[in-house]
């Protein structure tokens, strides 16, 4: 397995053919969330269950480069990211 870029997607050789992960190669890039995520083995799933918001939510703010939560969605993701990361600043991961 190797991984190509953080925005790009992992090659796995499975039988001779190459398997292309749903990170990118030819989709959306990740955010930087997503990309935090992604490098710590989180899911999302383990993320919407940390922060309680829902899971289009997390979806969104782990997919959506442009993305910016509403201060109160903000504040419970921050809370969660913060459990991996405790220097994290809302700007590491938002744009705002």
């Amino acid at each position: 397995m190797g991984k190509l870029d953080e925005n790009a997607s992992t090659i796995i050789l499975l039988g001779g053919y190459f398997v292309f992960s749903l990170f990118g190669f030819g989709g959306k890039k990740r955010s930087k969330l997503g990309r935090m995520i992604d490098r710590n083995g989180y899911s999302q799933e383990e993320l919407r269950e940390e922060s309680g918001v829902s899971r289009n939510t997390v979806s969104k703010a782990c997919n959506d480069p442009e993305y910016v939560p509403s201060p109160n969605v903000m504040k419970k993701l921050m809370k969660a990211i913060r459990k991996l990361d405790p220097g994290a600043k809302v700007d590491d991961y938002f744009d705002v």
